[in-house]
């Protein structure tokens, strides 16, 4: 195969003759029409996927900077989750030492694409398929999520997140100077979500469980493609569910995700998997999880914007923080973190049921 000149906005000159030269010489078997290639999407982090034609259907190129970007972690969940019948992408050649690699194709309609002006009733096929395969996906065992170098989604893991939110959405993006005294509440209550959440049992957890990075790859209703799996780890079984249900690209009302848990719990019951028996327990577990969630993408969408110059992800804020202010309003020890949200943005206090 012979590469043509294209342009994909390369800042490094180097980099994009070693681009060129790994996919000419990519093999011919492979049928790749490099004249084809063309952006398909990048992501928050440094790397970004183009798309290109073959005699064989569409393939994905991953552009990941191994100064930025480890491809390893990707490539050994994508066979673990392959090998417990998730549809992830195959991995098709892998240049290790720059951090090219060739990919099968999932699509290129996200779930949050195909929810545009769906209700719940009409969205809810897409839900069910991405809850089963979230309950195949925490079926898969410790001992093979160890054997993929998987970690644990460790107390000070988990805390390195959330100092995400007084670093970059209070100091930077609220351009607010902390107490004292509210530095000390936020640390009281920075130690009650991760009680509550590493009490959790452990299964495999994606991390970004949500509607960007699932794919309608095989139709409606069927198992999803999924994407972006590489920070996985082992930790508190709510957490994709929460990422699923309260995604910070798409509002569902509190009854429909309501409806939609009880799905997932009866079916992960079902499957053996440790979600607590009693769902009101189940349920306080998933707000909690979320909560640790949620005050993280607040400083990641922050940082994004203020570090990386993608202002983007600002429009999401407003969502992200109604999750987080929801359920600190709700339940007993988290009110100074729900009073410190308001008063970051101005909001109205109100006054709700609490637990």
């Amino acid at each position: 195969m012979t590469a043509s000149s294209f342009s994909l906005h390369w800042t490094d000159t180097e980099r994009e003759s070693a681009f060129t030269s790994w996919l000419a010489a990519l093999p011919d078997e492979l049928g790749l029409d490099a004249s084809s290639l063309r952006i398909a999407s990048a992501d928050a982090s440094f790397r970004r996927y183009l798309r290109l034609d073959s005699t064989h259907g569409p393939r994905i190129v991953m552009d990941a900077p191994p100064a930025h970007e480890a491809c390893e972690p990707f490539v050994k969940i994508a066979a673990l989750l392959r090998s417990g019948g998730l549809d992830a992408p195959e991995v098709l050649h892998w240049d290790r030492e720059h951090g090219f690699m060739l990919l099968g194709d999932l699509g290129n309609t996200t779930f949050l694409t195909a929810l545009a002006g769906r209700d719940a009733r009409a969205a809810a096929p897409l839900y069910l398929a991405a809850i089963d395969a979230l309950v195949e996906l925490q079926r898969i065992g410790s001992v093979e999520a160890r054997a993929a170098g998987v970690a644990d989604y460790s107390r000070a893991l988990l805390r390195r997140e959330l100092d995400l939110f007084p670093d970059w959405y209070i100091a930077q993006h609220c351009g607010h100077t902390a107490s004292d005294a509210e530095r000390a509440q936020l640390e009281h209550v920075f130690e009650l979500i991760l009680d509550a959440c590493t009490a959790q049992p452990g299964v495999l957890v994606h991390r970004d469980y949500h509607s960007r990075n699932l794919m309608l790859s095989a139709g409606e209703g069927a198992a999803p493609g999924i994407l972006d799996f590489q920070d996985a780890v082992w930790g508190p079984v709510t957490y994709d569910l929460a990422s699923l249900l309260r995604d910070a690209y798409i509002e569902w009302d509190e009854d429909v995700q309501i409806d939609w848990a009880v799905r997932y719990w009866e079916r992960a019951r079902q499957a053996g998997l440790p979600v607590d028996a009693d769902f009101g327990a189940f349920w306080r577990d998933f707000e909690w999880m979320g909560l640790q969630r949620h005050l993280k993408v607040l400083g990641i969408f922050a940082r994004l914007s203020h570090r990386d110059g993608k202002h983007g992800y600002l429009r999401d804020l407003p969502l992200v923080w109604r999750y987080a202010h929801r359920v600190a309003s709700r339940y007993a020890g988290l009110q100074p973190l729900a009073r410190l949200l308001e008063d970051l943005t101005g909001a109205e206090r109100r006054t709700g049921y609490r637990f």
